[in-house]
Formats: C-alpha cells, sequence, structure tokens
C-alpha cells in the first residue's frame, strides 16, 4: 500500500507521478520485485510526510505498475494504471512501508432505459463541457468516453473534471455505477454552468478592453490631425484650466486644484480614478468662490417687507432690523448667527424667509432633525466610494452665492451615535472666529463661510449642546394671542385656504363671531397651524357644497370619464373681433349665467362651524374651574406653548401617608414635600392641630396621569390644593398660580412667564398669582395680555393663601408651646 497526496486514481485511469518518500520507495520496490500490483490511497493531509493509516481514506484503488523510472535525484517516476476500487481491512507497517488487507465489491448492473438515458446524458454533458474548457483535447476526450460499461465511463469523465480532491474522493468511494454515473451528472451539471459564467465574463472585460483601445487609438488620432491642422490640442483639460483659473478660489484651492487637473491629464480616460478627480474637480468649480448677491440694505423695505408676511411679533422684528442696521454701518460685516426658539406653527421657518426677501439674499435650508452622522455636515473623504461633500457646500452650490441666508432647521433634533456628533461639527460652522476657513472633508481645502447669515431654529434649547448655544443670538418667539390669530386669519391664512380649495369671496365669508368661535373653539395652540388646517376644512366643505350645486356632467360625459385627454389652457371670456378689427369680449352662455346664480355664499358664524365641523372641541375653562375644595388652577411650560394644570389633593383618614400620582418627576415631588414641610410648621396658623398629619392620609394627583410632569413651579399650586383640602375651604376657579416654594413659605421666581400667561388668557383666566421676582419679566408681555389681566405678585405663601382661597384661614389660639414651634411668615421675619 502506497500513500498518494494531492491525486485521485481512478480504475481504467493511466496515472503518472513521482514517489520519493522512502516508504513509498520501499513499497514500489516491493511491489514490482511481486505482482506488480499496488494499493493506491489518498491521504487526508498532504503537508504531512509520515502519515499513519487513520489518517489515509480508506477507499482507494488496486492499480498495476506499468512502467517505472529512478531519476537522478533519487525519486522514481512512475506509471500506473487503475484495476479497481477497494476498501482496505486492516494496514500492517512492514520494513518501512504498509501492508494492506483489503476488500473488493463486484458490481451487477441491469440493463434498461433508464440506464441508457443515463449513459446518453452524462455523454452530451461531457462534451458540452469539453468544449467549453481550454484544458481537455475535443478528439481524445470524446474517443476515451465511447465505451459500453457505464461505471469505466463514470470514472473517466470523473478523472478528467476540474474537481477538488474530496470531490474526487466521493467519486471513488461511490462503488454502485448507477449511482457513481447519476453523482457525475449532477456534478457536470455545476461544472458546465461554472464555465459559462466564465467565459461570459471573459468575453465582456475583452470587449470593454478593446473599446477602450479603440477609443485611445480615435483620440491619438484626432490629436494628430488637430495638431497638423494647426488647431493645437484644446481639449476638455484646457476648459477646465479656464474655468478654474477665473473662479476665483483661494490661493490654496487653485494650487490643489491645478495639482489635481495635472494628474487627471495623465489617466487614462477610462480608469475609475479619473472619474474621481474629474467629480473632484467639478465640484470644486461648481461651489460659488466670489460670486455673491447685492444686499438691499434700506430698513424701510425690510420692515414693509417682514410686515406684510408677519402680523405681530413687533420685538422679533425690531431685532431683525438691528441686526440689518449694523449691517448698513459696517463696511465689511460678518454673517449674522440667530437662533429663533418657540413651540411648532408660530413662524420661525417663514421668518427666515421673510428675511432672505427683505435683504434680497438667495435662501436655503437644511433641515437637520435626525441627522446624526457628523460627515453629513462635513462630508466623506475622497478615499470613500461614492463620496460627497457635506450638506453645507451641498447647500452653498443649490444656492449659487456665497452670501445667502441659510437656516438650519429643527436644530434641537439631532442625535449622536458611533459615526459621530453632528452638532460638534456645527461649532465650526457657527463660530464667526472660525467659519471663515471651514474645511469640508471632502474638498479639503479652507471655504470661507463668514459672509452667510445662518439663521437656525428650534422648539427648545435645553437639548442644544452649550457650546453651541453659546455661539448663536437666540430670539424667543412666543405664542400668539387671540386677537392676533383672529387678525393672521384674516390677512394670511383665510385667502390662502380659499386660494387653495378654489373659492371666491363672494362664495364664502368668515363673520368675526365665527373666527373668534373656530380660534376658541376648535384650536388650542401656541402658533396657528391647526388654526389654518381647520381653515381648510371648512373651505374644503364649502367647495363641495359650491361643486354640488354646479354639477353639469351628463351620462355621455360621465362615461368617457378616465380617458386620457391632453391639458388645454382654459379661458374663461373668449374674444373675438368685428369687421372693424375692435376686440369684443364674448358674452356668457345662458347656462352659464344659470349655473351662477345658483352658487351658494356661505357665512361662516357659530351655527354654521357647528354644521360643518361639529360640536366644539374644547369648553370655555372659566365654566370648568368652579371652585373646589382641594382642586387649584396651575400653569406650565411645555415644548409646544404653555397650558394649565389641575391640582387635585384628598385628604383620608391614615397615618400620615403622603402619595404623589400623576407621573411626576423628582423635582415636583420634592416641591409636594417643600409644601408638606411648610404646611406642618404652620399648623396652629392654620387652623390645624399639631400632629394633624399622624391621623391623616394626603392623596396629591395632577392630570393627565399618562402624561409626564416635572419642576419647581408648581410648589405654591399643589400647597395651595393640601392647604384647601385640610381645611376644607374652596380655592377660587377663576385664578391660576406658579411659583416655586419654599419650606418656610417663600416664593421664589420661574421660567416661562410668557407662555403661561398666554396659556391663562388662551383658557379665558384672567387672575394669576404670580411671584413677585418675576414682575421684571412684564415687558415682554403684550399689552392686551397685562390690560385683560389682573396679576397678584406675592413674596410668601400667606399671601398666596390669602387671595387664592375662598375666606380667610381662622388660626388656632396660640399655646406657649405652639409659640415655639410656628414658624413665622417670610415678610415679618428681619435680620
Amino acid at each position: 500500500m502506497m500513500p498518494i497526496r494531492d491525486v485521485v486514481i481512478f480504475p481504467h485511469m493511466m496515472t503518472p507521478f513521482v514517489v520519493g518518500r522512502d516508504s513509498s520507495v520501499r513499497a514500489l520496490e516491493e511491489a514490482l520485485s511481486a505482482d506488480k500490483k499496488i494499493f493506491l490511497a489518498t491521504q487526508h493531509d498532504a503537508s504531512v510526510d509520515d502519515p499513519r493509516p487513520d489518517e489515509i481514506y480508506s477507499v482507494g484503488t488496486i492499480a498495476n505498475i506499468v512502467q517505472s523510472l529512478k531519476l537522478s535525484d533519487g525519486n522514481i517516476k512512475v506509471l500506473v494504471e487503475g484495476v479497481e476500487r477497494a476498501r482496505v481491512v486492516s494496514v500492517a507497517n512492514e520494513e518501512g512501508f504498509f501492508r494492506a488487507t483489503v476488500r473488493t465489491f463486484a458490481s451487477r448492473i441491469d440493463a434498461g432505459s433508464h440506464l441508457e438515458t443515463l449513459t446518453n446524458r452524462v455523454t452530451t454533458l461531457f462534451e458540452q463541457y469539453v468544449k467549453l474548457s481550454q484544458n481537455l483535447n475535443y478528439e481524445t476526450m470524446i474517443a476515451a468516453i465511447k465505451v459500453d460499461d457505464p461505471g469505466k465511463l463514470a470514472d473517466t469523465v470523473g478523472a478528467n473534471l476540474q474537481l477538488t480532491i474530496e470531490e474526487k474522493q466521493e467519486l471513488l468511494e461511490i462503488f454502485d455505477p448507477v449511482d457513481r454515473l447519476t453523482r457525475v451528472a449532477e456534478m457536470l451539471d455545476i461544472e458546465i454552468e461554472k464555465l459559462s459564467v466564465d467565459r461570459s465574463i471573459q468575453g465582456r472585460v475583452k470587449r470593454q478592453m478593446e473599446r477602450a483601445q479603440k477609443e485611445y487609438y480615435l483620440n491619438e488620432k484626432i490629436k494628430a490631425i488637430q495638431k497638423e491642422l494647426g488647431r493645437g490640442e484644446k481639449s476638455e483639460f484646457d476648459d477646465l484650466k479656464k474655468k478654474i483659473d477665473a473662479a476665483g478660489m483661494s490661493k490654496d484651492a487653485q494650487e490643489k486644484a491645478h495639482a489635481e487637473l495635472k494628474r487627471l491629464e495623465q489617466m487614462p480616460p477610462m480608469s475609475a480614478e479619473s472619474t474621481v478627480s474629474r467629480n473632484y474637480l467639478e465640484w470644486l468649480l461648481a461651489v460659488p468662490w466670489k460670486k455673491k448677491t447685492r444686499e438691499i440694505r434700506d430698513l424701510k423695505f425690510a420692515h414693509g417687507v417682514l410686515d406684510s408676511d408677519h402680523y405681530g411679533l413687533e420685538k422679533i422684528k425690531e431685532r431683525i432690523l438691528e441686526f440689518l442696521a449694523v449691517r448698513r454701518l459696517v463696511k465689511n460685516p460678518k454673517g449674522s448667527i440667530l437662533c429663533f426658539v418657540g413651540p411648532p406653527g408660530v413662524g420661525k421657518t417663514s421668518l427666515g424667509m421673510s428675511v432672505a426677501k427683505a435683504t434680497g439674499r438667495k435662501f436655503v435650508r437644511l433641515s437637520l432633525g435626525g441627522v446624526r452622522d457628523e460627515a453629513e455636515i462635513r462630508g466623506h473623504r475622497r478615499t470613500y466610494i461614492g463620496a460627497l461633500p457635506g450638506q453645507i457646500i451641498q447647500s452653498m452650490k443649490k444656492a449659487g452665492t456665497k452670501n445667502p441666508v441659510f437656516m438650519l432647521d429643527e436644530i434641537d433634533k439631532m442625535s449622536t451615535d458611533f459615526r459621530g456628533d453632528p452638532s460638534a461639527a456645527l461649532l465650526e460652522v457657527l463660530d464667526p472666529a472660525q467659519n471663515f476657513m471651514f474645511q469640508d472633508h471632502y474638498l479639503d481645502v479652507e471655504y470661507d463661510l463668514s459672509e452667510v447669515f445662518f439663521i437656525a431654529t428650534a422648539n427648545v434649547l435645553h437639548t442644544i449642546p452649550g457650546p453651541l448655544q453659546d455661539r448663536m443670538e437666540v430670539i424667543r418667539l412666543s405664542g400668539y394671542t387671540e386677537l392676533e390669530k383672529a387678525e393672521i386669519a384674516k390677512t394670511f391664512l383665510i385667502p390662502k385656504q380659499k386660494t387653495a380649495t378654489g373659492l371666491d369671496d363672494a362664495q364664502v365669508e368668515f363673520t368675526p363671531e365665527g373666527l373668534g368661535a373656530l380660534i376658541q373653539g376648535y384650536t388650542r395652540e401656541s402658533g396657528v397651524r391647526n388654526l389654518e388646517r381647520e381653515i381648510g376644512n371648512v373651505c374644503r366643505k364649502i367647495a363641495r357644497k359650491v361643486v354640488e350645486v354646479s354639477a353639469t356632467d351628463t351620462p355621455e360625459e360621465i362615461a368617457k370619464a378616465g380617458e386620457v385627454i391632453e391639458d388645454a389652457p382654459i379661458a374663461k371670456k373668449k374674444k373675438g373681433k368685428k369687421k372693424d378689427d375692435k376686440p369684443v369680449e364674448e358674452a356668457a352662455s345662458p347656462e352659464i349665467e344659470k349655473i351662477e346664480s345658483k352658487l351658494p355664499s356661505v357665512s361662516v358664524n357659530l351655527a354654521t362651524l357647528t354644521e360643518l365641523l361639529g360640536p366644539p372641541r374644547f369648553r370655555d375653562s372659566i365654566a370648568d374651574h368652579k371652585n373646589e375644595v382641594g382642586a387649584t388652577v396651575g400653569l406650565a411650560w411645555t415644548e409646544v406653548g404653555g397650558s394649565i394644570l389641575t391640582t387635585e389633593a384628598a385628604v383620608m383618614e391614615g397615618r400620615g401617608k403622603l402619595t404623589l400620582t400623576g407621573k411626576l418627576g423628582d423635582v415636583m415631588q420634592e416641591s409636594a414635600q417643600a409644601a408638606m414641610s411648610y404646611l406642618r410648621t404652620r399648623s396652629h396658623s392654620l387652623g390645624l392641630a399639631r400632629d394633624f398629619y399622624r391621623h391623616l392620609d394626603i392623596h396629591l394627583h395632577v392630570p393627565e396621569g399618562a402624561i409626564p410632569k416635572d419642576g419647581p413651579s408648581a410648589g405654591i399650586t399643589i400647597a395651595t390644593s393640601i392647604t384647601s383640602a385640610l381645611t376644607n375651604i374652596p380655592v377660587r376657579g377663576d385664578i391660576a398660580m406658579t411659583g416655586e416654594i419654599t419650606v418656610r413659605g417663600k416664593v421664589l421666581p420661574i421660567g416661562g412667564l410668557k407662555e403661561k400667561m398666554l396659556a391663562a388668557h388662551r383658557n379665558g383666566i384672567h387672575e394669576l398669582v404670580l411671584p413677585k421676582e418675576n414682575e421684571k419679566d412684564l415687558y415682554d408681555i403684550p399689552e392686551v395680555i397685562k390690560k385683560d389681566m389682573k396679576l397678584n405678585f406675592v413674596e410668601s405663601m400667606d399671601e398666596v393663601l390669602k387671595i387664592a382661597l375662598e375666606r380667610e384661614v381662622t388660626p388656632l389660639p396660640l399655646t406657649p408651646a405652639a409659640v415655639q414651634t410656628e414658624t413665622r411668615p417670610v415678610d415679618d421675619m428681619t435680620h
């Protein structure tokens, strides 16, 4: 037995190989001295020089040694012919070589149509394989497979296929000729498919190479002809060079562009790298380097544009005009960076568009909502496939000038992940000390953004990183009053929706009563987005009535519906000519006059609104907030403006437990505990026993329970509700309050005053209790709100209770022990 490597010997096949290992040479010599028969089996790992019996396949081939030749290096070249396959029974190691006992298997073949079909199929497939293969001689192979024995056919085909050692060993181990022939047919199918794909790819590559060579040859010939005609060698490279020189790039950018152009000239025109270089040059040329818009610096014109586009927002307009005034006085002003912060629907984005219109600049907008990849701002480096500049450079290309109004919309909704922090990349963009040398990863040259007027918009500030906030001038836009909403609706929203729905002034009219009912009963928001939506809803319903009255389609016209027709200009009035060539207008037909006389005219009032939109969705809050024990109206600030919250307290027998519900945050829970501590220290002044809390449980709830709430500004609201529940004195329902409380009963200032006051006014509440220290913030409140409201500024909780409760609390008589424990009110304390 001789182990062989990297080859599998099949029966009936003549195979030459070289023997060099000592054990193999001894086995060969032993066989030559006997009957020249040797058992050849392939070893598992070809790198093993001295394999053990278990490292050799158990199935091999008994072969005759046809010829042997000793080479000069001591190796022996052998030619063997396979006789039959056999399986090892046992292996013994004798004098440095293996001697194996093997078992052969006689196979019985049942001739039939199935075997004949299988044989013909294998023969046909092998002929196809030989035609596709470049390594086999067609005549020799066809002659070799003209055999009657199916087993010999399978072995012959298997030995000549380009298979792995494992696949050939698998064929060798199939003793049944029919099964072996079936497996060979399957392998032939796979190999033919591989060769077909390979030939297809080779043909495509060859055609591409021929095309590239042809183009190169023709280009060189064109150059030679042009040179012969004396026209020179003007090409796209000359055009690119002229464009680079005329683009007005910075010195570094121009040098880099010329270097890239030189590299491009030396590249083959069809190479992938030339496409990358050409795209890079095109981007360098597409970005505006010196082109700018002539700026309008007339403040009266700018004021008129802002007033025509937006109603109200006087303080915001003043700030914008101040910026424009500075730009007029400074010869080379740097780009401004503003940040409009306010609830949705108050006009932040449209205000940015008005600024562009007022200054005569181009306007571009980039939405940053959901952006979480730093490459969106700075771009990808050119080493990446499909790399592009960042959105900043792309937007500058879209603007076409170097001084546009650039809006960064929803800057508070950016996020971060493993790809980087886009807000950190914006630090360079929005820093006037750095953005004159902004460097995009793709362009890899400094680009000047200092003349760009950046305007960012956000709903909240707390999600914007501090360093980014520090680079922007924050301008707050609060919600609108009802009067402002009514004026905005009359001036902007109603005409816009009439045009959108095809109505005119004669067909629909919004009365002041109807418009007020629409604002109060069907919308409850800081902005006017829902108001516009409801106005559009009303107009669509009226438009349907108009169409139903004026419908004139005949059955024949309805039957033609769905046919494809070409658009044609439709004119209401046709013009004709008399004999004296004077143009006249043709009179409308009687049918049209009859239809127009039937068109309805709808006046939108309270009754019409109920018919069109159903009953009002929001009720008057004054009717809802009656004087109740343990229920106090508070004011809250949210991301979409202000709102009101009712704080409820209930007292029951227990052991002094304070239960807080309504999904309250940690700060709000601490406010409730501070309020409870204040009440315990002021128990006698409130008419309560010293140990009242030992026998009572207090439950504090803030609807709506599914909405998270937090913050310290509900402190006095909580204290008032608990006091009312303990003393059984109702709280006034026509008053709302906000303020932080301390354990000594002091009322501290709060934030978001304007939004909270607007929310109270929206909900019909006209008296407020506010911290004394917030009195300085009234300058930002619209005059109409201040005139319509009674404002009570307080410093201590005792003042709050005097205003908020229906009647004053009757204190208990003071005993000596009570005098020692009672905490005096804050306003009575002296140093």
